[in-house]
């Protein structure tokens, strides 16, 4: 799931990643915006919602990016989003506006 909020005369959005899953996983997110590193961008467990969020500041574009679930890259399934990508999978893809 992803959130957009962009603040009266701002340049950027506040775009929100959310991954649902039990706790006790190591999930990151990972994309262009942070040179495809897995490890750079942790997303964070909620009990309250049960599940794994991070907020970016983003500029208007388009980003490809995956979540990285134990290890595993995985589409966010819950982005209906995608592009294919050089490996032979799919990306997910965020229109920041």
């Amino acid at each position: 799931m992803i959130e957009q909020k962009k603040k009266k005369g701002s340049q950027t959005a506040q775009v929100r990643f959310f991954y649902q899953a039990a706790p006790g996983h190591t999930v990151s997110l990972s994309g262009v915006f942070n040179d495809w590193d897995p490890v750079k961008t942790p997303m964070v467990y909620s009990a309250a919602e049960g599940g794994y969020s991070c907020s970016l500041s983003l500029a208007p574009g388009n980003y490809e990016y995956k979540l990285v679930v134990d290890g595993e890259w995985l589409q966010d399934e819950s982005n209906p989003d995608f592009v294919s990508n050089d490996f032979g999978t799919l990306n997910s893809l965020v229109k920041v506006i």
